[in-house]
């Protein structure tokens, strides 16, 4: 017998993030063939319900409301408690993203459920639903299996394919009217100081600088590098602690996890706080002077040389090939 689980549908500047989408295609897998009920919360919302119906979502729920244009833990929470008390689930899926981070614990409490969080699969075997997340910062991996009330998790982006998009799939977008109030925190202004262009939690590739790249300045050729190949750039903490660029960026164990098909490293030494964010990722390659870097000893490739030199190179490669393609 199939489960009824839900998934909440990110949203940022008026799209669905591609977690949504990872998060819906984990969310099959945990219904058994049950129904999965997709929910949207913020502002005129109910537009995107079609998109998470064409990624496999059964059909949507949305809380549409102007309270809601802004995430806050006690506006989503009283939204998305008020669908589970019209649903009533045996399933609830999130993306491990800020907002699932800190939204999935306060959930979690008021249903008294447990939480399985930063899942990065989940299948079934021997009659269990059986999720995999990693510990210990990365270096080891459990298994965890949900043995009584309902099945909680937040997945990891960029871990769990989504489904292929079919938008002939149909599926019914409603509408649930949610009294948003008493909310002990308004949101007067939104600062980004994230840099424009490709979301680096769940950017494909990612060119990441250390303390080799040496100035602000030196962080000019990886960018160019992103840009031709449509990827982000991140950071280690010694090139955000040394004011060479943002703390947005920092990848690492006290910055954002990444595990993008391609990560490249350009003068990052490799401390274990730095690989914590970025070891699971599909490709790795090391670019330093220091042929005894720490980051070799994860690379699938390294390059041994100055990153000024090399990476202006590679830019330059793949560029011809897209001419070329």
């Amino acid at each position: 017998m199939g489960r009824k689980v839900l998934v909440l549908g990110e949203v940022r500047d008026g799209s669905l993030r591609n977690v949504s989408f990872e998060a819906v295609a984990a969310a099959k897998t945990v219904a058994e063939g049950g129904e999965v009920v997709g929910v949207l919360l913020g502002e005129n919302v109910s537009s995107l319900g079609s998109e998470l119906v064409a990624y496999g979502a059964d059909r949507v729920v949305a809380v549409d409301s102007d309270k809601l244009a802004q995430y806050t833990t006690d506006g989503y929470s009283q939204a998305l408690m008020a669908v589970i008390g019209q649903e009533n689930p045996e399933g609830l899926i999130l993306g491990h993203t800020a907002l699932g981070k800190d939204l999935a614990p306060k959930i979690a409490s008021k249903l008294g459920s447990g939480l399985i969080s930063d899942a990065t699969s989940v299948e079934e075997a021997g009659g269990n639903l059986v999720f995999t997340r990693p510990i210990y910062s990365g270096k080891a991996f459990e298994k965890k299996v949900v043995t009584d009330g309902i099945v909680f998790a937040t997945v990891r982006p960029n871990n769990i394919a989504p489904l292929e998009k079919d938008g002939s799939r149909s599926g019914d977008v409603s509408t649930l009217a949610v009294d948003v109030k008493d909310l002990r925190t308004v949101i007067k202004e939104v600062v980004r100081k994230a840099t424009e262009g490709v979301d680096l939690s769940e950017a494909k590739v990612v060119i990441a600088g250390g303390r080799g790249v040496k100035s602000e300045e030196g962080f000019e050729p990886l960018k160019e590098l992103a840009d031709v190949l449509g990827g982000a750039v991140g950071a280690s903490r010694g090139a955000c602690d040394a004011e060479y660029c943002d703390y947005s960026l920092q990848i690492g164990q006290t910055g954002k996890v990444v595990t993008p098909d391609l990560y490249i490293a350009c003068g990052i030494s490799g401390a274990i706080q730095h690989l914590a964010g970025m070891s699971n990722s599909k490709i790795i390659v090391a670019i330093n002077k220091d042929p005894e870097a720490n980051i070799f000893k994860v690379a699938d490739y390294g390059i041994v040389g100055d990153l000024f030199e090399v990476v202006p190179m590679l830019t330059e490669e793949f560029k011809k090939l897209k001419v070329n393609a």
